[in-house]
């Protein structure tokens, strides 16, 4: 059973990459931490696609920040860039890959999934 960032990722290698623009290239590395472990995604953006492997190698770019708080990411419920703002999310390398990437996450979930405010209350 696959959890929320495996299935992020899957989607990317289907379909899920159609918001990048065709000219999009080059090397993400995510490096997620948990505990005295780190887990690994890298991505390869190329002709409007994604591939997506564990590889541990050099990249254009790199995102480091807590498997906890990179679940809140792809699941919309964290913003990336306040998490980098924070300093619980560390960004380095090539910028245009890392707002490439920001545009793949989802956005925040619905009203309709979080309840309806009404007069300053949640119904």
């Amino acid at each position: 059973m696959s959890g929320p960032i495996e299935a992020f990722f899957e989607r990317l290698t289907g379909d899920g990459a159609g918001a990048l623009p065709r000219r999009a290239s080059g090397s993400l590395r995510i490096d997620l931490g948990s505990g005295a472990t780190t887990e690994r995604w890298f991505l390869t953006f190329g002709e409007g696609g994604v591939s997506v492997s564990h590889r541990n190698a050099k990249a254009d770019a790199v995102i480091r920040t807590s498997k906890d708080l990179f679940e809140g990411m792809v699941t919309g419920r964290v913003n990336a860039m306040a998490g980098a703002l924070r300093g619980v999310v560390w960004l380095e390398g090539d910028p245009t890959l890392l707002v490439l990437f920001q545009r793949l996450l989802p956005g925040p979930p619905s009203t309709a999934e979080q309840g309806t405010v009404v007069g300053g209350r949640r119904s």
